[in-house]
């Protein structure tokens, strides 16, 4: 694509949508033609977010109602859960491709979604022909995609740590227990999102850790949806448990997966290294790492370290990215790339922050 690409930003005014346009703003590529708040409408972006003055000067937040969004080549959903579906068949039949962050679009069963997420949803026919947005184990669907949802963030570490052990046990079923599997993760504050909640002050949350969802968690459905696919077994299961870390940005997940015959023989770091070998944004990191959150802040990187303590018939696989850029803003600006037909890494190829 040699044009500019449109681009329209339905609720830009939270972490992900902010973060949208922090990704965006110096892309001369890219025209943000739209940008919708309810709350927030005909106020400056700058007003809001000054750290982008000098950057998007003259662009206002518009009310979504008055906003234009079928000019748009590509419009984001960085909005609540509900919002994209009742959208997007309107935007879909003028030509424009969605890209929706929220779980839309996430799961095929309509019963599924309506289990988790407490809503009917809104278009069916489309949930059928979307893809999901995962890069790294989607990409050649994604480029012709007329709707992706995006992976969440938790999930998207999960399936970016367990995909080279389920595309071999599709060649060799029965190597590994996938019964059993466990998925330990833990997220920053920001993965909450930007409404207020006293769950979420700094005094309730500061010197504090804990675990939540651990009955049941919505992301549970998602992960063992793209598993079962990546693998190729229906029967596979996941025991997946989250935790709010004390911090700001960041996921830490700890995955757990057994072989099935004792002693079995397999050079799991070589297999995750050229599984990954072409992969721009996960980094497979040398035997016996352990990766750290900070590694990963404000980029679009995944980074992985393989274990098998003591040689013995349980790997531990550990993944750390940032959530509200690989798990979320990051990789739908990727998304966008690849369905627009340019290099995946334009804008985003860039490394960490630190301290």
């Amino acid at each position: 694509m040699d044009k500019t690409i449109k681009v329209g930003i339905v609720g830009a005014t939270g972490y992900t949508g902010s973060e949208l346009l922090r990704l965006l703003a110096n892309r001369s590529d890219v025209e943000i033609t739209a940008i919708t708040s309810r709350t927030e409408a005909g106020k400056s972006v700058t007003e809001l977010f000054p750290f982008l003055r000098g950057f998007l000067d003259d662009l206002k937040f518009s009310s979504p109602d008055a906003a234009d969004l079928t000019v748009c080549d590509f419009v984001f959903f960085a909005t609540p859960h509900g919002v994209a579906m009742n959208a997007a068949r309107e935007l879909v039949s003028k030509g424009v491709r969605i890209i929706d962050l929220a779980a839309d679009f996430r799961l095929k069963d309509a019963e599924e979604f309506k289990r988790w997420y407490k809503l009917d949803h809104a278009c069916p026919e489309l949930l059928a022909e979307a893809v999901y947005g995962q890069p790294e184990t989607m990409r050649e669907a994604m480029k012709t995609a007329r709707v992706v949802g995006m992976a969440g963030c938790y999930p998207t570490s999960i399936e970016l740590g367990l995909a080279p052990l389920m595309a071999y046990e599709k060649a060799h079923p029965g190597t590994f227990d996938l019964t059993s599997i466990i998925a330990d993760s833990k997220s920053g504050i920001s993965g909450a999102g930007k409404k207020a909640s006293v769950s979420l002050i700094a005094a309730e949350n500061i010197d504090n850790f804990h675990a939540y969802g651990v009955a049941g968690h919505r992301h549970g459905p998602e992960i063992e949806q793209q598993l079962r696919l990546l693998s190729g077994n229906k029967d596979l299961r996941l025991t997946f448990v989250p935790h709010l870390l004390p911090v700001i940005r960041g996921i830490h997940s700890t995955i757990y997966l057994r072989f099935s015959k004792p002693g079995t023989e397999l050079d799991v770091q070589t297999l995750f290294e050229k599984r990954y070998a072409d992969e721009p944004f996960v980094d497979v990191m040398p035997a016996g790492s352990t990766p750290e959150t900070r590694s990963v802040r404000g980029s679009n990187f995944a980074r992985i370290a393989v274990h098998r303590p003591q040689g013995g018939d349980l790997l531990v696989i550990l993944v750390v990215e940032d959530n509200l850029v690989k798990g979320a803003a990051g990789q739908a600006v990727q998304a966008m790339n690849l369905m627009a037909g340019i290099d995946e890494k334009t804008g985003l190829y860039r490394p960490a922050t630190t301290p």
